[in-house]
C-alpha cells in the first residue's frame, strides 16, 4: 500500500517561487512573476466589495472615511502592493487622493493603464448597491509609485504621510519574519490618528503552512495592538487585551460582501494610529 506521507501534496507554483529564498530577495521574485505574466494568480479583477461598503458606510462629514480633513484638505490614502490599482481608483472615486505602491515596474504600468481607462467611465463595481451619488462624487487624484515599501526613496515622490492606508493581500504576501517591520513601517507612514484598514486574509489557512499567501489568523491584532512579532501568537482566536502596540483597533467586522476567496472567513479591521 502506498504511504501518503511519502507523497505530500504538490506545493503551488507561487509558493515554489519563494521557498528557500532569503526574505529580502522576495521583492525581486514578485517582480519576476509580474514580468512573466502570472499576476492572474492573485488578481481579483475588481476592487474589494468589502472596502467599498465600509468606505460608503462611514463617509459622511465627521465620520472616519469622510474624504476631507477638518482643515478642508483632501485626505491621502496609500495602497501598498496595489497590483492593477483597482482599490486605488475606487478610493479616488470616493474623494481621496489615492496613491498605489508596487515594487514591479510592470505592475505600475498595468495600474496606470487600468486607471486611465476606468476613470473615464467608472464601472458599477466601484460603488455599493445603495450608493446614489456616483455622478456628483468629488473625485480625488490617482498616482502610482514604483518602489520597495520598506525603503524611503518613494516617499519623496509621495510627498508626505498618509491619513489612511489599506492592506488586503500585502501582509499575507510577506514572509513572517518581515511582519514586525511591516507594522513599524505602517505606523511611520501614517499621520497621528491615521487609520490602517485591513481586509484580513487568509484567515482560514494554518499559520504554519508555507506561503505566500501566509495564514494570518490573529496576526494583525498581535502586531498592531499588542506590539508583537506576528509569529509568536498565544491564544490567537480568543479575547486579547490591547498592549504595547502603536495602534488601537476601533472596528472589527465580518463583511457581508467580499472576494470569493475569503467569503465567510475574511474579517475587516480598522486600526487607529496612537
Amino acid at each position: 500500500m502506498t504511504n501518503p506521507a511519502a507523497h505530500p501534496p504538490e506545493k503551488s507554483w507561487i509558493v515554489s517561487q519563494f521557498e528557500g529564498r532569503a526574505p529580502e530577495t522576495h521583492g525581486i521574485s514578485w517582480s519576476k512573476i509580474w514580468d512573466v505574466g502570472k499576476s492572474d494568480l492573485w488578481d481579483r479583477g475588481q476592487t474589494s466589495p468589502a472596502l467599498v461598503d465600509i468606505i460608503e458606510k462611514y463617509q459622511k462629514p465627521g465620520e472616519m472615511f469622510h474624504p476631507f480633513a477638518a482643515d478642508g484638505r483632501r485626505k491621502r490614502v496609500l495602497v501598498p502592493g496595489c497590483g492593477r490599482g483597482y482599490d486605488v481608483v475606487m478610493l479616488a472615486l470616493h474623494g481621496f487622493d489615492a496613491y498605489g505602491l508596487d515594487i514591479s515596474a510592470t505592475g505600475v504600468a498595468a495600474a496606470e493603464a487600468f486607471a486611465s481607462k476606468e476613470l473615464q467611465s467608472p464601472g458599477a463595481v466601484n460603488f455599493g448597491p445603495n450608493h446614489g451619488n456616483k455622478e456628483n462624487q468629488s473625485r480625488g487624484n490617482v498616482k502610482f509609485l514604483e518602489g520597495n515599501f520598506f525603503a524611503p526613496e518613494w516617499e519623496i515622490e509621495a510627498g508626505g504621510k498618509f491619513d489612511l492606508i489599506y492592506d488586503y493581500t500585502f501582509l499575507c504576501a510577506l514572509h513572517p519574519t518581515m511582519r514586525k517591520n511591516w507594522a513599524v513601517r505602517m505606523a511611520s507612514l501614517l499621520e497621528k490618528d491615521g487609520l490602517l484598514t485591513c481586509l484580513e486574509f487568509p484567515m482560514y489557512k494554518d499559520r504554519t503552512l508555507p506561503g505566500p499567501p501566509w495564514g494570518l489568523n490573529g496576526v494583525h491584532w498581535n502586531l498592531l495592538a499588542k506590539g508583537g512579532d506576528g509569529i509568536d501568537i498565544d491564544n490567537a482566536t480568543g479575547t486579547r487585551k490591547e498592549g504595547e502596540g502603536s495602534f488601537n483597533r476601533i472596528l472589527y467586522v465580518q463583511p457581508e460582501r467580499t472576494h470569493e476567496a475569503g467569503q465567510g472567513t475574511d474579517m475587516l479591521s480598522v486600526y487607529q494610529r496612537k
